[in-house]
């Protein structure tokens, strides 16, 4: 059994993990909208890929004792002023969802909840690969700047990393 501490945390990260997907899923449209293929299709992934960090969520919440919820979600932004805000707006995102992971843990170790300690550094691990993608983009979109050949083969690699960090 959880704690109402730890059930209620998790339960908060549910909520983080859908509007992730749905951040993702919003950057998607943009990108798909304005000729970024290779990021949309990238993005699109990563909305998929976050849809499954929820129900693997879920899925644990229901097998220690507690009840899932599915959580009503907030509109996400939908206009980007270049591929880079989106990247960097990625980026903020994934680092405000480490935050959560890092408190989640925290309070484990601090009532001895080893097991979801445990199933909880998955998500470390996911977060880290994660921040560091985001960089190694925006890095890559700095180094292109306003060259807008180089960004159209970008836009092409980026359709070759759609399934990265799965």
């Amino acid at each position: 059994m959880l704690s109402k501490n730890i059930e209620q945390l998790l339960q908060d990260q549910v909520k983080k993990e859908a509007s992730s997907s749905q951040t993702y899923l919003a950057m998607a449209c943009w990108a798909d909208t304005k000729g970024f293929e290779g990021a949309a299709n990238f993005l699109y992934s990563h909305s998929d890929e976050e849809r499954e960090h929820m129900l693997k969520l879920i899925k644990f919440l229901n097998e220690r004792g507690s009840q899932a919820t599915v959580p009503a979600l907030d509109a996400p932004k939908k206009d980007f002023s270049s591929l880079m805000e989106v990247f960097k707006s990625l980026l903020e995102h994934e680092i405000i969802v480490t935050a959560s992971i890092n408190s989640i843990i925290t309070a484990c170790l601090q009532e001895n909840d080893h097991l979801t300690n445990n199933f909880m550094q998955w998500y470390m691990t996911e977060q880290m690969e994660e921040e560091q993608l985001a960089q190694s983009i925006i890095g890559k979109l700095e180094m292109i700047g306003s060259d807008t050949s180089s960004l159209y083969l970008f836009d092409k690699e980026l359709a070759g990393l759609a399934g990265a960090g799965n």
